[in-house]
């Protein structure tokens, strides 16, 4: 049975993973690669650099930037819209949840170690005879972040689920 939305009958967990998605995607819009020097004239250098040559957002970086604050985004609002219906926590909303908060998760580490790669082989050599340095910007951090708070969230999620089937498992059973 179809209860209509309620904000009042969503729960903390979805709203949290709601949470999660929004910082996500508020994330993509901060520094995720920042470039930096350690000698004072390649810092000078780079501080005269138009501020989109030095600091790049998730819009402007790789897949493995834009892309996993997007699920976890659509996951936190499928959770809060559609957490309520039954037949859908039963058939596996809550895992799927996880699955995506694992899989941005996943992409995020990829593209952590693939940070380098935001810049061709001749561009990467001339960092590095320069002494400057690719570095992950604090956007990076906050959308992963997100992402373990969407992924431990939705494992509470599973295992309240698991619970409730139990409860009502054991309730149907006592009823016959």
């Amino acid at each position: 049975m179809t209860q209509p939305f309620s904000v009042k009958s969503v729960t903390w967990r979805e709203w949290l993973g709601l949470a999660a998605g929004l910082l996500a995607l508020g994330s993509t819009f901060l520094p995720w690669i920042t470039l930096t020097a350690t000698k004072p004239d390649i810092e000078d250098i780079l501080a005269q650099l138009p501020q989109s040559d030095v600091v790049r957002d998730a819009w402007h970086s790789s897949f493995f930037a834009w892309c996993p604050p997007l699920p976890l985004l659509l996951a936190g609002l499928a959770v809060v819209f559609f957490g309520r219906i039954r037949n859908l926590r039963v058939s596996g909303l809550p895992h799927l949840w996880l699955v995506v908060a694992a899989a941005s998760l996943l992409l995020m580490a990829l593209g952590w170690l693939t940070l380098d790669w935001e810049f061709d082989a001749d561009q990467r050599g001339i960092f590095e005879a320069a002494g400057v340095a690719i570095g992950p910007g604090f956007g990076r951090f906050f959308g992963l972040f997100a992402a373990l708070v969407s992924g431990v969230v939705a494992f509470l999620d599973v295992r309240a689920m698991r619970a409730e089937s139990r409860q009502s498992r054991k309730s149907r059973s006592k009823s016959s």
